[in-house]
Parts: structure tokens; C-alpha cells; sequence
């Protein structure tokens, strides 16, 4: 898992606040890097959060006898998403959990949350108030879903607090990490942090007062607030001003070695706000923070102005309206009433908390150099059958593929020698002619940006389909387009209306007097970095089939091609959905007719309502069906005439499970697919996506393993309930620990190099 939001979550274990700073560092690295706000954390890990409005026919609605399917069958997304969240938080408060990764998952949590109010309730919010919000598919009115949401995250949030004060905080503190606040600075750490304050943070302090000649100021997005209260001594009246903390500085300064304290602590200490209030008396101060819809909404009806639409609303987003006020408990009332009134923002969307407020800072935290509280270091190995072709030179990628297919499986498998060095071997290559590549998100490094761009600059055909509306990454991808370019890159932005989230990569190479096809169809992103955190698949092949259905689908997408159906490709938004349940049916047959018949799904989302009760009714007809989600699922399993057939589990753990596997009995001639797809209105309906047919017996057999290992009753998980409640499974009777199964996937990878732990 672990964790990504943004995109989406989202769980995700990049650092948005900046690196943990020492008391007196120098000016270059107080502002080491900017932090990309919430976009960072949970573009990549892609939660899930985008809206599904799409109205589901209830004409279908028929079970496998043709009688129809109940009322109440599906389970709400909103609270199924919370519940997502708070398996993460189980692992930050799970003792097991190494401490370091304890604050890394708390950092998640807040992360996501983050982006679930700004993306997830802001558009609930938003259809409330223009009449468009109807009842839910789990048959919530839109007002219950929102109470539902503001009552369950109130309680998660104050658990989250909780967890941080009393468990992590206190345990890092035994381990010498001390987490403190600035009344607990010695004499002569508050000395160096004035020193530090005089010369670095307060140059870049603006604090705006509030009076009839100054209205109350523009509060952004996500920021850290100090709302400070003064008084001057010669007239004696009272002044309100806001004073924001400075995102491009660090979250925690390092007071002493191994001793942390807040930056708005530095701020907000008594001196060093008489700094920014000479002659003024401070009264009291406070710390807020709020959270704003920062959807974007672009009209894609000229596409050749799309990326100058987009560039607009990237401008506009940080106006959206405000979600989520989040204040620390010991906030004064008038001040809370200032705050409530003049951000126009309800008494139910204030959240008091202890402080300090916004734990998604702990992410620098948990990059610190302490490797006995984090998890055993794993760096992935070359795949074997890549490496088979190793000598003293890089592996030759072509030779290998031209042998057998390579099935990958990150971060298990390295994708630096086996997708990168695909690319960066074909841009090298005077015998490729062209290379044609999705870029949904990719590092600000990108390798692979840098291998397309050679490829160009060398005479070579290259075609680009950057998705600048991937959710929180608009403006890195604006870049990258521009820079390919650039280059000389072919860049388009695919069909409108349309996200393009497939991740696909065709290389055409001259071999004698035939060009040959070379194919990467994978689950995951072209994303180096997140390959080491997230769990993908991925497909290489030199196959002429699964070749000439990405030649088509590029065309489709960079031309005018209407071509609907593949080979052994099923792609969104025409044939995926349709081609999938139509699976699932045939299982009922096979079934019925006594030969062997399975479902078994592995997605980071099930709430696509006509494949959801495609499920049920194989389920009412005896077909075992098995569901592993890693986040929201609006299925209702263990319900007697319904689902009794059906059993869903989640993983969590180290990497984010990532992957989208589709595996079929087929009457003893399994068929399985992987791809980009999961299963939720948006992907099936409102973007490109692709899987691929996998056709090697070895891979399919061993995708069947992964998925049974996923879902046995001895792998540690989290079991959902007919009621919708997450139970986790972690020990046996006997109370010892189940299997762990991606600590099974690293020891077998290590296993094969020799380095198996004992």
C-alpha cells in the first residue's frame, strides 16, 4: 500500500512539508523545496475521491433468476472511503507498526482526509446547493450523507489526535525523537530559534490586520494560521490580525539534535510576535487552518484551448469555497465566532482539535535517518527473466522480450531495470523508429521524460498523450507537455471529455525487413519514485496481437480513429464494462453446467453498481466470488439469498496496493487480465482505460496465486461484513501473527538472490 490521494486518495508516503531542519540552517535549506501542498502527498496514491453521478439503470437491476435485487443491496461510498482511512489509521495505532512508519501513516491519514474534503465533500457541498444532489446508491439522502460524513470524520480525527499525543509522540520520545512544543524548549534552544527567527522566517511574515480600512483577509487552502488578538496601549481598543504560516518553509525546525518543535511555535512565541507587533500588546493568539474545494471544472469543448482553460482554473482553484475548519481546542470563543462568520462556514464544518494542527507534517518526520524504526530496507531486484540476458552491458530488453513475455510486479521487481531501461533502451536504439507512451503522472525528475525527449532530439518518431487533467498534478503536467514540445515530441491531450489513464508504452523497432512491436500494458504509472512504494503490475511483450491493439488505440487517441473492439485488449469507456460482465455471466454457465467457475477481482475500487450486481448474481447462482479492494467498495458481502457466495478483504501495509487483476475459472481455462481500470463510474465511463489479456500459463498461474494468497483466511487483512463494517484479521486462535502478504513477496525475492531472512 501504502499508501496514494490526490491522485486520489490516496495513500501515500511522499513528503509535502519539507525536510526536518537543523536550528540554524542556512537559508538555502530553510526553503529546501517547495512543498507541493496536498497535490504531492495523494496525487499518487489516488484514493479514489473523484465523483461517480452517473445514474445506474435499475432496469438491470435483476438477480439470476430475474427476480429483482433488493433495496439497501450496496454500501455508501462516503463512509466506505472513511473506512478506508481508517484502516490506515489502525496501522499508526497498531504497536506493531515500527514508530517511524507510525508517523508516516498518521501523516497519510491527515493527508488523505485533506483531499477528501476538498475534493469529495466540496462536491457534495456544491450539489446540495444547486439542486442537483439526489439520493445515493446506498439510498442516503445527500443532507444524511453529509452529516454522516462530518459525525464519522469527527471521530476519526479526534482518534488520529489521540493516537499522535499519547502513543507515537510519547513512544518516539523513548527512542530520543522528541516532538515538542515551545514551552518545553530549554533557555537555550528558544535562543538559537529567536536567531533563527530574526534572520530566516520573520523577512517573509506578513501579518494583516483587520479593521475598517483592511477587510478580513483571503484565507488559502490548507495553510497553517495564527489568528493573534492585540491591543494598543494608547487608545486601549483591540485588533484582530492573521498572520500565515510560510509554506515554503519547513514544518518542523530541529530546536537541538533529535528535538523538534513546530514552526508556528517559533512564530507565535511571545517575543517573536512582539517582533511583528512593536508597540502593540499581544492579547492572545490562536492557530486555524482550512480546507476549500479545489476541484477544478474546465469546459473541454475547443480542445486546442484546453491546456489555456485548464492553466485559468488552476488560478481560480484556490478561491473555491471553504469545506473544513480546523481550530485548536483552546481557541477563544469570540475568536471561533470571528473565524465562523467572516470565513461563512457552519458550526458543523469546525473541527477543535489539540494541537498542533495539520500532522501532515510528520512525513519529514519519518524520513529521519533512524532505520531500526522503520521497515527492513528492500531495494528490488532485476526481474529474472530480464536479468537471464544480463552480461557486461545493461540487459538487452528487446532480446529478452523477443523470448518470453515478462510479467512484472512492483516494487518487487525493479522498475528502473525493466520498464525505464524498456524505454531508455528504445530511445537509444538506432533500430527504433518510433515510440508512442501515456504519461498520466510521472517524478519531477522523470527518466522517463528524459528518454522520450532523446528519442526525439535523435530523429525518432515520438508520440506523447499527456493527461494534463490528472487531479492535483495539472501543473506538472503542463510542464512536461511543454518541454516534449519542445523537443520535438508529437503531444496531445487526448479525447475530450475524456481522462486518458491508461498506462501504455508501444516501441516500433526495424528487425530486417519486418518492424516489430514492442508492448508495456501496466497497472501503475510511469512514475520511478512511486514504483519503490506501490504495488503494480505490468506486461512487456513482443506479441503481434496485443502490438497492433495499441497501434489502433494510439490512433484513437491522437487521431480519429473509431475503432471500439481489440484483440486481447478491453478498453474504456466502450468495451470494458461489457466485456467484463459478460465474464462474470459465463462464469454463472459454466457453473451451472458443472465445470469450474470463479470471480476473482483485485481493484482499488468496487462501486460500479452493473458490475456490482453482476457479482450478486453470480453469487445467487454459486459462483465463488472473491473481491480484494484496497479502498472504497460498495459491495454487501455475507447477505443470505444475495451475496453468501461473495468475500471481500483489504490489504494495507508497507506499499499501496495498486494493482487491477481480473481472473475468470472459464471452465477449468482461466482467463486473466490486468490494467489501469477500477471498477467506479469515472473509470468506466468517463476515461480511457485498458487490460490486457494475459496469455502465458506461468503468469497466469501465478497471478491465481497472488490473488488466493490475498484472500486466504491465514494472510493478515481486513474482512468486510454485510453490515459495512471492516474487521481486521491479523492473528490466529492461538495469537499468533498471519501471514503478511507482501513481507511473503519480499522474503521470495530475496530468496532468489540468496538474502532471505532466516
Amino acid at each position: 500500500m501504502v499508501v496514494p490521494a490526490r491522485n486520489n486518495g490516496s495513500m501515500s508516503q511522499q513528503n509535502t512539508q519539507g525536510n526536518v531542519q537543523h536550528a540554524q540552517p542556512s537559508v538555502g535549506s530553510i526553503a529546501a523545496h517547495r512543498p507541493a501542498t496536498i497535490a504531492a502527498t495523494v496525487s499518487d496514491l489516488d484514493p479514489d475521491i473523484d465523483a461517480d453521478l452517473d445514474a445506474y439503470d435499475e432496469d438491470a437491476a435483476v438477480g439470476h433468476d430475474g427476480a429483482e435485487l433488493p433495496q439497501g443491496r450496496f454500501l455508501d461510498r462516503e463512509r466506505s472511503w472513511l473506512a478506508f482511512n481508517e484502516r490506515v489509521l489502525e496501522l499508526a495505532e497498531d504497536p506493531n507498526t515500527p514508530l517511524l512508519e507510525r508517523a508516516n501513516f498518521l501523516a497519510i491519514f491527515a493527508s488523505n482526509l485533506d483531499e477528501f474534503f476538498m475534493v469529495r465533500v466540496a462536491g457534495l457541498k456544491r450539489r446540495i446547493a444547486t439542486g442537483v444532489a439526489t439520493r445515493s446508491a446506498s439510498g442516503l439522502q445527500p443532507r444524511e450523507v453529509l452529516e454522516l460524513i462530518w459525525n464519522r470524520s469527527r471521530e476519526l480525527m479526534a482518534r488520529h489526535a489521540a493516537c499522535y499525543q499519547e502513543d507515537v509522540a510519547s513512544g518516539l520520545a523513548d527512542e530520543g525523537i522528541h516532538l515538542v512544543r515551545w514551552h518545553e524548549l530549554t533557555e537555550k534552544e528558544q535562543s538559537r530559534l529567536f536567531t533563527l527567527f530574526r534572520q530566516q522566517i520573520f523577512p517573509v511574515l506578513t501579518p494583516l490586520a483587520v479593521d475598517p480600512a483592511h477587510p478580513f483577509p483571503y484565507i488559502s487552502g490548507l495553510s497553517l494560521n495564527l489568528a493573534v488578538v492585540v491591543r494598543n496601549p494608547v487608545s486601549g481598543h483591540q485588533h484582530f490580525a492573521r498572520v500565515k504560516v510560510p509554506p515554503l518553509l519547513s514544518r518542523f525546525l530541529e530546536a537541538s539534535p533529535q528535538r523538534y518543535v513546530p514552526i508556528e511555535d517559533v512564530i507565535a512565541a511571545p517575543a517573536h510576535l512582539q517582533e511583528l507587533f512593536p508597540g502593540m500588546e499581544i492579547q492572545e493568539h490562536h492557530m486555524f487552518r482550512l480546507t476549500r474545494n479545489e476541484d477544478l471544472e474546465v469546459e473541454e469543448d475547443d480542445a486546442e484551448n484546453l491546456l489555456q482553460a485548464l492553466e485559468k482554473e488552476l488560478m481560480r482553484r484556490r478561491f473555491g469555497p471553504p469545506v473544513r475548519l480546523e481550530v485548536e481546542e483552546s481557541i477563544a470563543p469570540n475568536i471561533l465566532s470571528l473565524l465562523v462568520r467572516e470565513l461563512k462556514i457552519s458550526e458543523a464544518e469546525v473541527y477543535p482539535l489539540p494541537g498542533p494542527l495539520d500532522l501532515t507534517g510528520l512525513f519529514s518526520i519519518a524520513k529521519l535517518d533512524r532505520p531500526e524504526l522503520k521497515y527492513p530496507k528492500f531495494v528490488a531486484g532485476t526481474h529474472r527473466d530480464l536479468a537471464e540476458v544480463e552480461s557486461a552491458s545493461a540487459p538487452d530488453i528487446f532480446a529478452a522480450l523477443r523470448e518470453r513475455d515478462v510479467l512484472l510486479h512492483h516494487p518487487y521487481d525493479s522498475f528502473s531495470t525493466s520498464v525505464q531501461a524498456f524505454l531508455e533502451q528504445a530511445a537509444s536504439d538506432p533500430d527504433v523508429l518510433a515510440i508512442k507512451q501515456t504519461l498520466y503522472r510521472t517524478s519531477g525528475d522523470s527518466p522517463i521524460v528524459d528518454a522520450l525527449i532523446d528519442a526525439a532530439e535523435s530523429g525518432k518518431q515520438v508520440l506523447v498523450l499527456v493527461e494534463i487533467k490528472a487531479r492535483f498534478d495539472e501543473q506538472a503536467n503542463i510542464k512536461w507537455a511543454r518541454k516534449l514540445e519542445e523537443a520535438g515530441c508529437h503531444v496531445v491531450y487526448g479525447l475530450v471529455g475524456l481522462k486518458t489513464h491508461c498506462k501504455l508504452s508501444l516501441v516500433v523497432r526495424q528487425e530486417g525487413e519486418t518492424l516489430v512491436r514492442y508492448s508495456h500494458v501496466g497497472t501503475g504509472n510511469y512514475h520511478p519514485k512511486t514504483a519503490r512504494l506501490y504495488e503494480d503490475l505490468g506486461l512487456l511483450t513482443s506479441n503481434a496481437e496485443v502490438g497492433a491493439d495499441l497501434s489502433d488505440l494510439f490512433n484513437r487517441l491522437s487521431g480519429y480513429s473509431r475503432r471500439e473492439t481489440y484483440r486481447r485488449l478491453l478498453v474504456a469507456p466502450k468495451s470494458l464494462r461489457d466485456g467484463l460482465i459478460s465474464r462474470v455471466n459465463k462464469e454463472i454457465q459454466h457453473h451451472r453446467a458443472g465445470r469450474p467457475a470463479y470471480v476473482r477481482i483485485k481493484v482499488n475500487s468496487m462501486v460500479d453498481e452493473a458490475v456490482v450486481d453482476a457479482l450478486y448474481r453470480a453469487s445467487q447462482a454459486g459462483v465463488e466470488v472473491d473481491v480484494w479492494v484496497r479502498g472504497i467498495c460498495a459491495v454487501r458481502p455475507g447477505v443470505e439469498g444475495l451475496s453468501e457466495n461473495i468475500r471481500v478483504r483489504s490489504v494495507l501495509g508497507r506499499f499501496l496496493e495498486h494493482s487491477r487483476v481480473f481472473a475468470f475459472g472459464n471452465g477449468g481455462e482461466p482467463e486473466v487480465w490486468i490494467g489501469s481500470a477500477d471498477m467506479m463510474h469515472r473509470n468506466l465511463d468517463r476515461r480511457i482505460e485498458a487490460l490486457v489479456r494475459v496469455q502465458d500459463p506461468a503468469h497466469r498461474a501465478a497471478l491465481s496465486r497472488l490473488l488466493e494468497t490475498g484472500m486466504s483466511d491465514t494472510t493478515a487483512s481486513w474482512h468486510l461484513g454485510a453490515d459495512g463494517n471492516w474487521t481486521r484479521h491479523s492473528a490466529d486462535q492461538d495469537g499468533q501473527p498471519l501471514r503478511n502478504v507482501q513481507e511473503m513477496l519480499i522474503d521470495a525475492r530475496r530468496r532468489r538472490r540468496g538474502t532471505a531472512t532466516p
